[in-house]
């Protein structure tokens, strides 16, 4: 689940990136229309590189990730935990309705009302439950990538790339090992991620 998540936030900045690079590659004309070079038009024509990372090393060497997967199967655990406790409070209810000996319709009325209403109260359990679930393991895939996002802007400003990308099977058909950071991402994580400062 988690790998997905990460998945479909390397696709759309992927996509981002690939516009934008476009953007910047693409025929460019000046405001004016003069021809002349504005002082604002020198920065577009620095050096531009593209550095990338291998997301399936850093989701199997980041401890935040390994942190981070610990507690969504936790958290899974207590989640699996409370389905069943309201599946079993349901099953104990039927049968002990259903054991009854009722004298007239309306009291066997009366035991499946009690039964919908239980049912009802169960089905809004379980409904707070799931969103909870998922505001969580959306957080947590949030957490990781917002903490990669502020180690790649820290480790950057030394590094001068004009953009940073994940890459993916499927996305991309070629590139330049010579601009894997892989390595070093997953190095200056590890010391970027502090767990007692991350939660």
């Amino acid at each position: 689940m988690m790998k997905n998540g990460l998945l479909i936030w390397n696709v759309i900045l992927s996509l981002v990136a690939g516009l934008l690079l476009f953007l910047q590659l693409g025929p460019k004309k000046n405001k004016t229309g003069n021809g002349k070079v504005s002082a604002r038009d020198t920065t577009v024509n620095r050096q531009f590189r593209i550095a990338y990372f291998e997301m399936d090393s850093v989701e199997a060497n980041f401890n935040m990730v390994k942190d981070v997967k610990a507690e969504i199967n936790t958290r899974e655990i207590e989640y699996s935990s409370n389905l069943n406790q309201l599946d079993e409070t349901y099953k104990r209810k039927y049968n002990e309705l259903a054991s009854r000996q009722y004298t007239s319709k309306e009291e066997e009325d009366e035991a499946q009302n009690i039964l919908r209403e239980l049912g009802e109260k169960l089905k809004i359990q379980k409904q707070d439950f799931d969103q909870k679930y998922q505001e969580f393991v959306m957080r947590k895939n949030l957490d990781v990538k917002k903490k990669i996002e502020e180690f790649l802007a820290e480790y950057n400003k030394t590094k001068n790339y004009s953009y940073i990308i994940s890459y993916e099977q499927g996305l991309f058909y070629f590139r330049d090992t010579a601009y894997n950071i892989t390595a070093d991402l997953i190095k200056g994580l590890n010391e970027f991620y502090k767990p007692g400062k991350n939660k």
